[in-house]
């Protein structure tokens, strides 16, 4: 079972963290939906890893210093908070703006922590031709039309929704806003530096995703000196909760090849 707890990174900044399972160090980083949208990506990861999966600040009611502004200022809070734990051999997986962060942390890794990075469906480049959907701009249906290949069956009418829900939902939206509203959802610098990233990369797809297309993904893998795209059938922004089987395999194909790298390696 996971364990609920909070890390004092600094002075004007505690995390909170849920943890579980043991193995190769495993962070696992969400998206603006919450913790709750990789809470099963987290458990399947555990059964054969230490899984470390934060409420990024300003989440859940979860504190947010002044000063953490942008998805740069999150990404090097974790890096930190890796290196207080003394941790090495670091797999970093992120769905959405957690996949950004996680590419963002792993251009800025000089110590060589993380040893494996794997983005789904993420947000964070700026492609040509291939505009991050504004969904900031979107009413509820909008969201859901973009994000869900099924959208009929995810799609949550606000107007329904206990008073208390709907309030912690739209204070998680100002804090994205806060955090990758502007320029839209994007580093523009981001693109450029991923030459440097010369860990294995997996990026995981939606078919169906309208937030940032397949053809996004593969400007965003072409990127990196050492990535490989798979698209899952039947899936929006959020594969691992629209087709878990068939991304969870395509994760732990990847693990196994990447495992087998490292051991032959020496790393």
């Amino acid at each position: 079972m996971p364990t609920d707890h909070r890390f004092d990174l600094y002075p004007d900044l505690t995390l909170t963290l849920s943890t579980a399972g043991t193995g190769r160090p495993t962070l696992v980083l969400h998206g603006g939906g919450g913790p709750a949208t990789v809470a099963g990506l987290a458990a399947h990861l555990s059964r054969t890893a230490h899984t470390i999966t934060p409420t990024h600040p300003g989440w859940n009611g979860t504190e947010r210093p002044d000063w953490l502004t942008g998805v740069d200022d999150l990404a090097l809070a974790y890096l930190h908070h890796l290196h207080a734990l003394g941790l090495r051999d670091v797999l970093v997986v992120g769905s959405s703006l957690g996949g950004w962060t996680a590419a963002e942390m792993a251009v800025r890794d000089t110590a060589g922590i993380i040893t494996g990075l794997v983005l789904i469906d993420a947000v964070g480049v700026d492609v040509p031709g291939e505009p991050i959907v504004d969904f900031f701009a979107l009413d509820a249906r909008g969201i859901a039309d973009h994000a869900w290949h099924d959208s009929a069956r995810y799609f949550q009418d606000p107007t329904l929704l206990p008073p208390e829900q709907l309030a912690a939902m739209q204070a998680n939206m100002a804090t994205l806003r806060t955090l990758g509203g502007d320029p839209n959802m994007h580093d523009p610098k981001l693109l450029h530096r991923l030459r440097h990233v010369d860990v294995p990369t997996l990026l995981l797809w939606g078919e169906s995703d309208r937030v940032v297309t397949p053809a996004y993904a593969k400007t965003y893998a072409n990127a990196f000196p050492d990535a490989h795209l798979e698209v899952i059938p039947q899936a929006g922004h959020l594969p691992h909760i629209e087709q878990p089987e068939a991304t969870f395999a395509a994760l732990d194909a990847y693990r196994q090849r990447t495992t087998a790298d490292r051991t032959f390696t020496g790393h």
